[in-house]
């Protein structure tokens, strides 16, 4: 378990803190994340990586000479949010482009998706490549669906060798393809993680029981089997890399593989040299060369008991890179000539709009957003009571955080809104202004969604007029769309948009009908926890949960319970104040 902590929200923006003082020769802490201290070379390309707090020395581990140029760091276990995401690409831009390099985690893509959509628009020519590894958790025909775990330290080397190289970003982009495509990785686990302050692991395993499979995140294995001996161990993991090669290895005898042997936390180095001394002999006796191998702690989960095994398929180009020398906080190869100067500081730029930027709204649109934030209010109130088991619900088959990131949003929310009417901001500013902060703070998947509904909720009821029950389902329906146009999920793929979806429609009907605000939204609250509890039959085809899809059913989701209690929370205010 952690036990050093303070308040556990803070934990990430702590740990972040901490590492930058740790280590100030080499990088520099700004919002959002890290970069390098030296210089890049004006026009050339410039590597951003990011992902979750708690792996360590993923990511931020890896910014520094020979590797990253930043990374971006979420909460503990969630996606950075996609302003970090830009704070940091902004601050390390050099003119010649920028590559994202991320995990394929649905947070991490939804979020440098919308980072990618916005430096696009500001002139910035960005690219990604997406890590896919993890075999365990798609088939070979679905590798695009696959998680990315240990591996991703191959293709982040490939990609920032390159870009040091002063390669064009179309190449920088095709040599970290091709690494990705030439990288394999299984991991186990013999025991969960606890996260700063939980009370019990995010899973537990049985004494003699070992998971295979399981996520970086606190997600459970796919399958249970008796745990092995250090060299069953060794067996296993080689013997389903082996059976899965990629087709752009042209001949296997003699060909030559890098190797990561990962400890995920709570498996010490003694145990990972044992494991890895069959692991060489295995690798050897098939007729492959193994060329400097690493084993350490690479992408951590907390206190996870638990190994992952990566091999990655050399050739001619990715040697190089693969050998090339590096010199971050948690990752060193050869030596590292300094170039350039050093960073001091620098001011990052931050989107959200501030008070002095805030237009006042009309007297009636003020009296809206003195609702809207009493609603927000209320929202937070019920999250809180409820906090823990949404965590128990998301920890079923995900990773168990998200009572704790929707709470973080909705703090966030409320003191923007607070800010809002403090600048005498109209309804849809508040709520724009709410979104932005909601999904900067929480970040993952339900933090940039709910920066989507709010901020399109706002677009449409404007700062002028009181909204009515017509605008008010014209919103919500605006903001059902985009969430489907973000997420790529559609009704029965089990997320919140299996409240969203009848939800906004019985908003629509009640409309139609000529019902009040009071009556047609408590009508289409009914139908949203109704709609919540249904989610309990489906399988999740999308997100984290997909993996363990057989774990989920006759589960809840919990992105649809939060949902379907917020839009009951807002209801009690709306009856209250709505006419």
């Amino acid at each position: 378990m952690t036990y050093l902590f303070n308040d556990p929200a803070q934990f990430a923006a702590e740990l972040a803190d901490g590492y930058a003082a740790a280590h100030r020769d080499k990088i520099l802490r700004i919002e959002g994340g890290v970069i390098r201290r030296h210089k890049a070379k004006p026009g050339q390309v410039m590597m951003v990586i990011g992902g979750g707090s708690g792996h360590y020395p993923a990511f931020g581990g890896f910014v520094g000479q020979g590797l990253a140029h930043g990374a971006a760091l979420g909460n503990v276990f969630a996606a950075p949010s996609a302003q970090q995401i830009c704070n940091v690409a902004r601050a390390v831009d050099a003119g010649g482009g920028i590559l994202f390099c991320y995990a394929n985690y649905a947070g991490d893509v939804l979020n440098f998706e919308q980072a990618q959509t916005q430096l696009r628009a500001q002139g910035i020519d960005v690219r990604s490549v997406v890590v896919t590894d993890d075999i365990a958790s798609a088939s070979v025909n679905e590798r695009h669906r696959r998680r990315g775990i240990a591996g991703t330290l191959a293709v982040f080397k490939a990609a920032a060798v390159a870009a040091d190289a002063g390669k064009p970003l179309d190449e920088v982009v095709r040599i970290a393809t091709a690494a990705n495509e030439r990288v394999r990785s299984l991991g186990v686990a013999f025991s969960g993680c606890t996260l700063p302050g939980a009370a019990k692991p995010l899973f537990e395993v049985a004494p003699g029981v070992m998971e295979v499979g399981m996520g970086i995140h606190g997600e459970p294995g796919l399958d249970r089997i008796k745990t092995p001996s250090a060299d069953g161990l060794a067996e296993m993991l080689v013997s389903k890399l082996l059976a899965e090669i990629p087709e752009t290895v042209e001949t296997v005898q003699g060909a030559r593989i890098g190797v990561i042997l990962n400890g995920l936390g709570a498996v010490k180095y003694e145990e990972l040299f044992v494991v890895y001394r069959k692991i060489e002999q295995l690798l050897t006796a098939y007729g492959l060369t193994i060329v400097a191998p690493v084993v350490d702690e690479l992408i951590t989960s907390f206190d996870t008991a638990g190994v992952s095994l990566t091999l990655f398929w050399l050739d001619e180009e990715l040697e190089q890179s693969w050998l090339a020398a590096a010199d971050t906080p948690a990752f060193h190869r050869g030596v590292v000539s300094a170039t350039g100067s050093l960073i001091d500081n620098i001011a990052t730029q931050v989107d959200s709009q501030t008070k002095s930027s805030i237009k006042p709204g009309s007297k009636d649109s003020q009296a809206t957003a003195k609702i809207v934030l009493t609603a927000l209010e209320a929202a937070l109130r019920v999250i809180e009571t409820q906090q823990d088991e949404l965590g128990r619900l998301d920890a079923i088959a995900g990773d168990g955080d998200h009572g704790i990131g929707m709470h973080r949003g909705l703090t966030a929310a409320v003191e923007a809104a607070k800010a809002g009417i403090a600048a005498e901001a109209g309804a849809g500013t508040v709520l724009m202004t709410a979104g932005d902060a909601w999904s900067d703070r929480a970040g993952g998947t339900s933090g940039m969604l709910w920066g989507v509904i709010l901020r399109n909720l706002g677009r449409s009821i404007g700062d002028e007029v009181k909204p009515d029950i017509a605008t008010i389902a014209t919103g919500i329906s605006v903001a059902l769309q985009a969430v489907i146009a973000a997420g790529k999920a559609q009704l029965n793929d089990k997320t919140l948009v299996d409240v969203l979806y009848p939800f906004s429609f019985a908003l629509a009907k009640g409309a139609t009908q000529g019902l009040s605000i009071a009556e047609a939204w408590t009508a289409a609250a009914e139908v949203a926890k109704q709609s919540a509890a249904a989610t309990k039959r489906l399988t999740p085809k999308i997100g984290r949960a997909r993996p363990h899809a057989g774990k989920s059913i006759g589960n809840p989701d919990p992105g649809a319970v939060s949902m379907a209690l917020i839009i009951d929370a807002v209801g009690k205010i709306i009856r209250k104040h709505c006419v």
